[in-house]
């Protein structure tokens, strides 16, 4: 209604192509008016973090939630009695399903409106305040309607066992676990494999590459660019595998904690089993002892996991960027785009620094609710209940940053003559070698030998080959001329030890190491990232 208030002209138009231009325009405005850029300048990216930790998929999964804990009610054995009527058959229980399953943005705004004002059709004529409320509201407005088609009648007299005996918690805390689940399984732990993916394949690509270390930023002893990219897939598969085996818990038991409200009400039945298996159903575990609300802690524990892997991205990061500074990567450059309003010439890394910028606002973030949820006042305070409402936002910027950084690695250009350059310019490097075949022949002093003669001096190849020749005519240190002939051979290009190169592909990783329900989207990963990997080839 703003767009066609501000551009009246395109009201009474038909036309697809504008229709599409003003809905894109309508999404624009909204985007401008974003207090952050998660919702602003990233919205059209994140998607798939807004169908998991948006307010309308918080609502939805309190609904589901609901749903799935009244069809265990009436699905017990024996049945309670007063549920005896409503037979948990697959046409009643595909009805109930389908609250949840087929549920609506109009759905969603009749909870907002219950919550905030009140007089939806069908609830209740005052603002409840309350936002699980007016989800349990919305359920009974469900019910009577499912309740007017033939055979559901009974649905109308049942009414009051949807969300009997819990509280808020039994259902929030049973909500966030199964979104945070749900989203690091589908969509973060497959993201984060993707790119261990297109690390691990450069690394093999890249295995006989020689690369000058720099410890101290200071030349080293030579290495291999795939072996130092290999230190990032070792590092991200081993913390991959720690979050897996993060579990997701649930906290399911009443005001307190007890299922005080359960068994006064039918203290014959055993609602500690039954509270187990329904949160088995969910994919998650139920927490045995609590307060009103979960402990957080395993949660707590997802969140450090996920910032330990930020911390290794972040180092990524870094490092790629110096390459790239250093000269021994290249950008693709994509027409039309801009790397400096007053530079015309250059290609910044920006892919890079974006993702450094978002791994770092997430790892805040997360610190913070993992430090701050597990403590909460007695039974229960309720500063958990803003805060919770921020999960999404880490993720949100874990997103950014994985795409960016992906981007980023599809841009390398290896410039393999510079990173040869380089090596090559370096031979004070071959110090360490050299003194080391001295030691192994016993040479004394053989350390303060090399260091008088390479310490704060020009190293060349030159040099390095007139004191090995100095060496052979040396009066007191004697060699064997196969000895001499071993320190000739010694380069920087050569001097850069062992690399396994013929490491298990990531997919027999996979299968020893990731869980059973991770395994096949992991694998799923895997396979896209190989093949955008080899279209771009």
């Amino acid at each position: 209604s703003v767009l066609l208030l501000t551009l009246p002209f395109l009201a009474n138009c038909t036309s697809c192509t504008l229709r599409d231009e003003q809905s894109s325009l309508a999404a624009m405005s909204v985007q401008l008016n974003a207090i952050g850029p998660l919702d602003g300048r990233y919205r059209n990216r994140l998607q798939t973090v807004a169908d998991h930790f948006s307010e309308y998929a918080y609502i939805k999964h309190r609904v589901e939630v609901e749903i799935e804990y009244f069809i265990a009610l009436i699905s017990m054995t024996p049945p309670l009695p007063q549920l005896a009527d409503v037979k948990p058959e697959p046409a009643v229980i595909a009805k109930l399903r389908a609250i949840y399953l087929e549920f609506t943005e109009e759905d969603a705004l009749w909870v907002k409106q219950t919550e905030f004002k009140g007089g939806a059709v069908g609830g209740p004529p005052l603002a409840t305040n309350h936002d699980v409320k007016a989800v349990e509201y919305l359920l009974k407005y469900k019910m009577t309607q499912i309740a007017a088609e033939p055979g559901f009648e009974k649905f109308a007299v049942v009414k009051e066992f949807i969300h009997f005996g819990l509280t808020s918690q039994d259902i929030n805390n049973t909500c966030y676990p199964l979104m945070i689940l749900r989203f690091v399984r589908n969509v973060y732990i497959p993201k984060v494999t993707e790119i261990i993916c297109t690390l691990d394949t450069y690394a093999r690509k890249w295995a006989d590459i020689p690369l000058l270390a720099r410890t101290h930023g200071q030349p080293a002893s030579p290495t291999r660019m795939g072996k130092e990219l290999m230190v990032f897939v070792h590092r991200l598969k081993a913390q991959l595998e720690l979050l897996d085996a993060t579990p997701h818990c649930a906290k399911f038991g009443g005001a307190t904690g007890n299922l005080n409200a359960h068994t006064v009400a039918f203290p014959d039945r055993d609602w500690v089993s039954f509270t187990n298996a329904l949160i088995s159903s969910l994919g998650l575990q139920r927490y045995q002892c609590t307060t009103q609300i979960e402990h957080y802690d395993n949660m707590a524990a997802l969140f450090d996991s996920c910032r330990r892997i930020n911390t290794i991205l972040i180092d990524l990061c870094r490092d790629i960027w110096t390459y790239i500074s250093q000269g021994l990567f290249k950008q693709k450059t994509k027409a039309g785009e801009i790397g400096s309003s007053a530079m015309p010439h250059k290609v910044n890394p920006i892919d890079f620094e974006n993702s450094e910028g978002n791994l770092g606002l997430a790892s805040a973030i997360f610190d913070h609710l993992s430090q701050k949820l597990p403590i909460s006042r007695l039974q229960r305070d309720l500063t958990d209940s803003t805060v919770t409402r921020n999960i999404g936002l880490p993720f949100g910027h874990c997103v950014v940053a994985l795409d960016s950084l992906q981007k980023g690695l599809g841009k390398l250009l290896l410039d393999e003559a510079a990173i040869r350059a380089d090596v090559n310019n370096h031979w004070e490097v071959t110090a360490e070698a050299i003194q080391t075949v001295l030691r192994r022949e016993q040479v004394d002093g053989a350390y303060e030998l090399l260091k008088e003669e390479t310490r704060g001096a020009a190293v060349t190849e030159d040099s390095v080959k007139k004191f090995v020749e100095k060496l052979s005519k040396h009066d007191t240190i004697k060699l064997s001329p196969s000895v001499i002939a071993e320190l000739a051979a010694i380069t920087p290009e050569n001097y850069v030890g062992v690399f396994n190169k013929s490491e298990a592909p990531l997919e027999e990783w996979a299968k020893a190491k990731m869980g059973a329900n991770t395994l096949p989207v992991v694998q799923a990963a895997l396979t896209k990232q190989r093949a955008a990997l080899a279209a771009e080839v």
